[in-house]
């Protein structure tokens, strides 16, 4: 008898209705009662876009976020060791890459379940193709530290450590913080260094900017990326 599968679903970094899952894929979870969700209000809407056959209100929908206790996840895997295929839900984009979630699927692997990830949409992945920085060696960093004078401190360690390891390196901020971010690194990096902007991924409101600092300090007006989820790129190799 084959092992239960731990579905990996992606969700689209938009609008619920977004298409982001192959048909093959679609059909992997439409039968699916069970899920691992961030927020059971954008999953009910993720999955009903899916096509979920089971009413929506009927699904068995356990929450894993930041706020989920260490010695709470394994509960999470009962459909896995009742027998049930079950599935992880991101928020946005790939579950478990910058997202709770990476701890369920190591647990699931060390019980011996079956993992399956979905293709679906990665910020992370689609910053880094269209920034023009590295993609043979890269690293992402997360969020940084939100006081000024620290988060200029790292995008200093940040631009240094990709000149000498030809490294690119990715990160967020929390949207409102967003210009301030900008501003901080248009201030702080060298003039020769890459920045890449990419904000509203694949939303109509899309917005893509990659060149070097000195390019940037030129422009007559910033992109105003408040309340918007961006992805930060920095290049100096």
């Amino acid at each position: 008898m084959s092992s239960p599968i731990l579905y990996l679903i992606p969700t689209p970094l938009g609008n619920a209705d977004t298409p982001c899952l192959l048909a093959h894929e679609q059909k992997c979870i439409v039968n699916l009662t069970d899920f691992v969700v961030e927020a059971e209000k954008t999953a009910r809407a993720h999955l009903k876009a899916f096509g979920v056959q089971t009413p929506i209100r009927e699904l068995n929908l356990c929450t894993l976020n930041e706020h989920t206790p260490e010695q709470d996840i394994a509960k999470l895997l009962q459909p896995l060791q009742a027998g049930r295929n079950m599935g992880l839900l991101s928020e946005a984009g790939c579950p478990a890459v910058a997202d709770p979630g990476a701890q369920l699927v190591a647990l699931a692997h060390q019980a011996g379940f079956t993992v399956m990830p979905l293709v679906g949409p990665s910020s992370i992945m689609l910053a880094l193709m269209a920034s023009g920085a590295n993609g043979q060696c890269f690293a992402f960093k997360g969020y940084l530290p939100a006081e000024k004078n620290a988060r200029i401190e790292c995008l200093h360690t940040l631009e240094k450590r990709s000149r000498q390891e030809n490294e690119t390196q990715l990160f967020i901020e929390t949207p409102y913080r967003n210009d301030a971010l900008l501003a901080d690194a248009i201030a702080t990096l060298h003039s020769e260094t890459r920045l890449c902007i990419a904000a509203d991924l694949t939303m109509p409101t899309q917005t893509i900017i990659s060149q070097n600092i000195a390019a940037w300090r030129k422009m007559p007006a910033l992109p105003p990326l408040k309340k918007r989820p961006c992805l930060f790129v920095v290049y100096a190799g």
